[in-house]
């Protein structure tokens, strides 16, 4: 079950509140707020305006994104890809990502929490988002986004063949790129004047985006972290080619964990080029150990304090004395 985070300022089930009854004048202010959004995201609000019902959503978040990016980006929205990232592929700033969020909340009669907005980095984390408000639902972990120096240093597997270049790691699962830079050292000989990216290397691309998943300590147990250099490859099946892939192509991973019981996990994996589905597997199983705990050192036991001691004369008794004297 993935881990959450408590949403605040949301009810438990928002099915439980009574609808208030939409009114014509609901209506032109829904069509005034979203005049300059598609007929269809217009379309989308009435609907769930008068029904609740939380299907309509992703046409309306998608919509008002689409309000708010400039026009030469706007295509990358319609191939439905919800790991599109809001500042790097779409240009969204904090300030335009506020008059989304005040867009949104104005069209569903929401209230969302500033410090919630801080995880927001996908098209996928705002449709989830305003899911889980709506219906009343717990968050969902936020996505840790992983990047190249980071993954080069917690990754067994190193350059020349590490082939994940940003990486960003949920409790569903994890997402990468890999860009085909045609300098690889394999594609000399893959194949002769034709450089084809090996279908074993898609493979292998899948497989480290499942380590870097094991390794962010998704699936570990509390207290417990996987041994980096405890972890290989078993085995994988199901797996199916649909595109060549070539120079200058940049490869979207992800994987999604089925099962993980130490000493084994299996995952599925599958690429895309764009929105081209490149190759698919349908099992993939890594073998991997926790690191030994390392027992903290006893201290040792604090030696007594020194005292001084001011050792003062002692009077000789009378009877020495008298001795003495004799």
């Amino acid at each position: 079950m993935p881990d959450v985070v408590p949403s605040s300022g949301a009810p438990h089930n928002r099915a439980e509140a009574a609808p208030k009854p939409f009114t014509p004048e609901d209506e032109a202010a829904v069509r005034d707020s979203l005049k300059r959004c598609s007929p269809a995201t217009i379309e989308a609000a009435l609907l769930f305006r008068r029904t609740q019902d939380a299907a309509h959503l992703p046409v309306i978040v998608l919509g008002v994104i689409e309000r708010f990016v400039e026009s030469e980006l706007r295509p990358k929205l319609k191939e439905g890809d919800d790991d599109l990232r809001l500042v790097e592929d779409l240009g969204v700033d904090s300030l335009t990502m506020m008059e989304i969020v005040m867009l949104v909340e104005e069209v569903l009669q929401m209230q969302t929490n500033n410090d919630e907005l801080r995880n927001l980095r996908t098209v996928g984390d705002v449709k989830t988002f305003i899911d889980c408000k709506i219906r009343g639902l717990p968050l969902p972990k936020p996505t840790k986004f992983i990047p190249v120096e980071q993954i080069v240093a917690v990754m067994p597997v190193q350059p020349p063949f590490l082939f994940i270049n940003e990486a960003q790691v949920g409790s569903a699962g994890a997402q990468g790129k890999y860009k085909i830079t045609g300098q690889e050292f394999f594609l000399q000989g893959h194949f002769k004047n034709n450089p084809v990216l090996p279908a074993s290397i898609m493979l292998e691309a899948l497989g480290q985006l499942a380590v870097l998943y094991l390794l962010e300590g998704s699936i570990a147990e509390p207290g417990r972290t996987v041994d980096s250099t405890k972890i290989f490859f078993t085995s994988c099946e199901g797996v199916r080619c649909h595109r060549v892939c070539r120079p200058g192509d940049v490869l979207t991973l992800s994987v999604r964990p089925k099962r993980a019981k130490m000493p084994l996990a299996t995952f599925e994996g599958s690429i895309r080029v764009g929105q081209e589905k490149a190759a698919v597997a349908e099992e993939i199983t890594l073998t991997f150990a926790y690191a030994e705990e390392i027992p903290a050192p006893v201290p040792a036991p604090e030696a007594p304090p020194v005292v001084d001691v001011v050792r003062t004369p002692v009077a000789a008794a009378p009877n020495l004395a008298a001795a003495v004297s004799a």
